[in-house]
């Protein structure tokens, strides 16, 4: 099997050092190393982890009309970004549901994406077919991204180059690292303070070593970026949102400027405008929401979540026993009536109901660096 899956250009690096391999969007990705999931996730949120997340999609966005362009796929304010600043967008259909969800940057000369690895060729595809007459759509799969994640990720890359420092939570630059010419954004997916660097691929596991020789930095695979994000509040792309879902019942409308908003004065315009206009304007019917478990069993992916008469209220999309808040957590999809704090609703989980309350997320403090 592993013959039809892609490899990053750290997976020797990976086996090198022991990782269990499992197959991830096409590509054969390391899901934890010895030290085990546990391990990475609390070394992640005390000191630096390494992962490597080169199978996600990167590319630029090159033109004059790139800007305004892209603003005719995301309900985003792409023509005011600054330069060096980042943004969260997402591509959404002609019903309002969303194809993906990225992170554009926009850089002296380019737009900068990265988007989801089981959708980069859709997503380059959406891009190409749409606007690829107004702007140049380059892929970047040369490149490889690695994520620095946790409270001394600063630390630690500061002695590759100071400079990185000045860097503040969603803004990005040019650096060198290790004698690669990088991109380099404070930001990444986890709810720590971090960065994600997007580095030659020929050069990539120079920079990873280079990293994992500093004393605050240790790997980390995909089993702990699932348990960080999570803690975070953060949707997992396939799981939490897809093309079904809304941002509104998906609790992103945060990320829809007001410019773009109805009564804005670049609002619409883009696929689904006149359906999610209508959810902001009436509300959702159905909402994501965080759960807490009152009972020490996990809830995973697909529970069915009931009230106490048995009606089903809603499904769960993610969820895990955290190992920060070392209590099961969950996101889910209820009905608006019942996406209510504090709400009791139950989890069922092998024909027994385990009682699980609504939360607010994310269940684990954000902690990125504003300046």
């Amino acid at each position: 099997m592993s013959n039809a899956l892609s490899t990053t250009p750290l997976h020797a690096l990976h086996l090198e050092l022991g990782a269990k391999m499992v197959p991830f969007a096409g590509y054969d990705m390391p899901v934890s190393y010895p030290a085990g999931i546990l391990a990475e996730h609390r070394h992640c949120r005390e000191s630096a982890a390494l992962f490597d997340v080169s199978h996600m999609g990167q590319l630029r966005l090159i033109g004059d009309d790139a800007a305004r362009a892209l603003e005719s796929l995301v309900p985003m304010d792409v023509i005011d970004l600054g330069i060096g600043k980042q943004r969260y967008a997402f591509f959404t259909n002609s019903a309002g549901g969303l194809l993906d969800d990225l992170m554009i940057t926009r850089r002296d000369g380019d737009l900068f994406l990265v988007v989801n690895a089981a959708c980069k060729a859709a997503d380059i595809a959406h891009l190409v077919t749409n606007i690829g007459h107004r702007c140049t759509v380059q892929p970047l799969p040369d490149r490889a991204l690695l994520a620095l994640q946790g409270p001394k990720a600063v630390q630690a890359l500061t002695r590759l180059n100071a400079e990185v420092a000045a860097l503040t939570f969603m803004t990005g630059r040019h650096a060198a690292l290790a004698g690669a010419d990088c991109f380099v954004t404070r930001s990444g997916y986890t709810g720590e303070d971090g960065f994600e660097i997007s580095v030659p691929g020929d050069q990539a596991e120079a920079l990873a070593r280079a990293l994992l020789d500093l004393p605050e930095v240790k790997p980390a695979g995909l089993g702990a970026r699932d348990t960080l994000r999570l803690e975070a509040g953060l949707c997992l792309y396939g799981h939490d949102i897809n093309e079904t879902t809304t941002p509104v019942e998906a609790g992103l409308t945060w990320a829809i400027q007001k410019i773009r908003r109805a009564g804005g004065a670049r609002h619409g315009g883009y696929p689904g405008a006149t359906a999610i206009d209508a959810q902001l304007a009436a509300g959702a019917s159905t909402k994501r929401v965080g759960l807490v478990g009152l009972e020490r069993v996990p809830v995973r992916e697909g529970a069915l979540i009931v009230d106490a008469h048995g009606r089903k209220l809603g499904h769960v999309t993610s969820g895990t026993l955290a190992p920060t808040v070392n209590e099961p957590i969950a996101m889910a999809y209820l009905a608006a009536n019942h996406a209510l704090p504090h709400h009791e609703v139950y989890a069922e989980v092998r024909g027994k109901r385990q009682p699980m309350r609504v939360s607010a997320m994310p269940f684990t403090p954000h902690r990125y660096f504003r300046g």
